[in-house]
């Protein structure tokens, strides 16, 4: 009796920590395949340009979604919009600037150091830095063991981009506490888009209004912003910044494999080891996160 008992409250409770985390793969695969769109739009309308469209596009669909009260606010909610909006701009003009330069798996390879980082520092049991450095281990094998070939400028807009991303998801929690749904990611990624418009035009200027280019970029917009960071913001709620670090490492992983089946571009052993090892290590902090799940409903 017993057992039965507490049955349904341990599914419930396995259910509720498994949530957040498919929310966070959703938006893993959403923004990897966005990306690829975002790769070929750039020779039309450069790195910069690229960007500016898909923030105002991202920017145009939430504020008319999600509605967002303007009122009724905190001059601290304000200033987590502004410095949330500020990361937004910053983390996808890095980069972009970077993919510009070098190719896309070895940028979300160095980008996604800055997430482990993150990992590492915001976590407070040693298990988590374990996956992370399984992680890391994956993350440089994927990279080829090294990044010596590089552009060496395009390897430190990834670094920053990186940093950037670590700041996004300290940030990103923030908003999801202070704003109801999505009201705060609305109104940071208008942030962003006001930020990032004056470089856009200055690089791309008419390139920006071709109707080929405005198609892909709402399309850009959609997978690479909209979708991902809605569901990464709602995901942050429920999940502690340590495990969704340590789950972007994912990242790299997705991106090889989105190149094997869209880009026929065929994987290595090497690769494919590095793939196991990053997968591994996220499914590790996907158990940590359910086995802490069940341990608060037991009681």
């Amino acid at each position: 009796m017993a057992e039965d008992a507490a049955g349904p409250g341990a599914g419930g409770g396995r259910r509720a920590a498994l949530a957040p985390i498919g929310l966070v793969l959703a938006g893993c695969v959403s923004v990897q395949f966005g990306g690829a769109i975002a790769v070929s739009l750039m020779p039309r309308a450069g790195a910069l340009g690229v960007v500016t469209l898909r923030l105002l596009f991202a920017a145009l669909v939430l504020l008319v979604v999600c509605r967002p009260r303007l009122r009724g606010h905190s001059r601290a909610d304000w200033g987590t919009v502004l410095a949330f909006g500020a990361t937004l701009a910053a983390m996808n003009g890095l980069f972009y600037q970077a993919v510009d330069r070098i190719p896309l798996g070895p940028a979300v390879t160095l980008e996604v150091l800055g997430p482990l980082a993150l990992s590492v520092i915001a976590s407070r049991r040693l298990v988590n830095v374990v996956w992370a450095g399984l992680a890391l281990c994956g993350v440089f094998l994927l990279g080829g063991g090294g990044f010596g070939e590089l552009d060496p400028v395009g390897v430190a807009f990834a670094l920053a981009a990186g940093a950037m991303w670590a700041a996004y998801i300290v940030f990103s929690a923030r908003t999801g506490r202070r704003f109801p749904q999505a009201d705060g990611l609305a109104l940071a990624m208008a942030v962003a888009a006001i930020l990032v418009l004056p470089l856009g035009i200055i690089e791309s200027g008419s390139k920006l209004t071709v109707p080929s280019t405005l198609g892909l970029a709402a399309a850009v917009a959609v997978m690479s912003s909209v979708l991902p960071y809605t569901l990464e913001l709602l995901a942050l709620r429920r999940l502690p910044a340590s495990t969704f670090a340590v789950m972007m490492s994912l990242e790299p992983a997705i991106a090889a494999i989105a190149g094997f089946l869209i880009l026929d571009q065929s994987l290595t052993l090497v690769e494919s080891l590095a793939i196991t090892l990053v997968i591994a290590a996220s499914m590790g902090a996907v158990r940590t996160q359910v086995g802490r799940g069940k341990a608060k409903t037991a009681p």
